[in-house]
């Protein structure tokens, strides 16, 4: 059961993907990257982890816009994957890369103070 939910995880972030930069036509949407969808055991829920280019405001934004096609993006996931049930899709904020920027400038700190 484990390979097919990586498969449908994997099937749903291209698709999804595509479905964002092709089919959508919110001028409310920014520059969006799918980074990652985790689904749940039963295959009936889906969280969606986007990355969004540009500020706080634009990203908020973003993702009401996101929130609002939801249901034309579940619906154009059903024409395009043939499984028993569409997921119920949630949007949410991937902030890794941030993360890892902070740890980055942290670590080039530490290193920097140990050469002195």
């Amino acid at each position: 059961m484990r390979y097919r939910r990586l498969r449908v995880q994997d099937l749903l972030r291209e698709e999804i993907s595509l479905i964002i930069q092709r089919e959508l036509q919110d001028p409310g949407l920014g520059f969006i990257t799918v980074v990652d969808v985790r689904v749940s055991e039963d295959l009936k829920s889906a969280k969606v982890y986007i990355s969004i280019y540009g500020s706080d405001e634009e990203q908020k934004h973003t993702l009401e816009a996101l929130k609002r096609s939801k249901g034309y993006i579940k619906f154009l996931l059903g024409k395009r994957v043939t499984l028993r049930y569409i997921p119920e899709l949630t949007f949410s904020l991937d902030d890794s890369l941030e993360r890892v920027q902070r740890m980055e400038e942290i670590f080039k700190k530490e290193a920097d103070e140990g050469k002195d």
